[in-house]
């Protein structure tokens, strides 16, 4: 006699059992995602203005009297002095254009510095092998925590011996010698994300050293490369301490230090033509960040830095 397994009982929902049917599904509420998404932008952007709240209020004291700046602390206008641009221009010793026209040829100086040697280094640290190599790698990240200000004396004393001060070579030729660790830093862990199957095929096809960097290691680092020439505008564009130091001509102030000679302690500082100049200064660095933000935030992404 065959024996039948009796079936498993399955448990029902209460509402099953009492009705007979099955239980009702909850229905999303519709309004709960665009009610939680507009208060979500709401306080973004209202951080965001609260963050971008000082560059409006300079761009706005731009465009007013310079008696009216500080005692109308709102950004609504009063009056309206589009000449505080064309005064500001010539205010100083020299026409305004030749201080961009100097923090120009330093910045291109720099950033070509930058992206030759520190890009040469990187390659080094990252795939040649040389005597107490974790060594010096140790050493040069360390020099990122050393202030410029302990360093600064003793450069002096270099240039000053060179006869560099007061040119632009104290500036520049610098980063002609891979002094920026971050840099070399950023682009050894970006070529380290680089297969090394790459360079053993070019090795297989006679490749040495300098062909593999050039034709295989450094067109794949273009991220990194426009990191590095982005911060290093950055930097140096806003850059005054060292400029300050190694510049002491008119002739070959930078805008930085064009700024500063706006402020005079024995006369009356025109803060108008001030905030017009400063905002000149900033139509620069806005472009750069624009058109470069793509591959800044995709250099630090694929350079595991966090």
């Amino acid at each position: 006699m065959t024996k039948i397994d009796p079936e498993p009982i399955v448990a029902l929902p209460t509402e099953t059992v009492v009705t007979g049917r099955p239980p009702a599904r909850r229905q999303p509420n519709p309004f709960r995602k665009p009610v939680t998404s507009i208060i979500r932008h709401t306080l973004l952007i209202a951080l965001a203005a609260l963050m971008l709240y000082p560059v409006i209020w300079m761009v706005v004291s731009s465009l007013r009297p310079n008696d009216e700046i500080f005692r109308e602390p709102g950004i609504i206008f009063d009056s309206f002095e589009i000449s505080n641009y064309t005064d500001g221009w010539n205010a100083l010793q020299y026409p305004f254009n030749v201080y961009l026209w100097n923090s120009a040829v330093i910045v291109v100086g720099c950033i070509v510095g930058n992206l030759i040697s520190c890009s040469m280094a990187a390659y080094a640290f990252a795939r040649l092998e040389f005597t107490a190599k974790r060594l010096w790698f140790g050493i040069m990240l360390l020099s990122i925590m050393l202030p410029i200000h302990v360093i600064i004396v003793p450069q002096y004393i270099l240039f000053s011996q060179l006869g560099w001060v007061n040119t632009f070579l104290p500036l520049i030729v610098p980063k002609m010698l891979a002094v920026d660790a971050f840099f070399v830093f950023l682009m050894v862990q970006f070529i380290r994300g680089i297969p090394k199957e790459l360079d053993e095929a070019a090795r297989i096809d006679g490749a040495g050293h300098p062909r593999i960097f050039l034709q295989v290691i450094l067109p794949l680092m273009t991220p990194a490369l426009a990191t590095t020439a982005i911060f290093t505008f950055i930097w140096t564009w806003n850059d005054f301490f060292s400029q300050l130091v190694f510049l002491t001509k008119p002739e070959l102030y930078t805008v930085p230090l064009a700024l500063r000679s706006f402020e005079d302690a024995q006369s009356v500082t025109n803060y108008a033509q001030m905030f017009a100049m400063s905002v000149v200064s900033l139509v620069p660095i806005f472009l750069i960040f624009l058109f470069g933000q793509k591959f800044l935030i995709k250099g630090i992404a694929t350079t595991g830095i966090k």
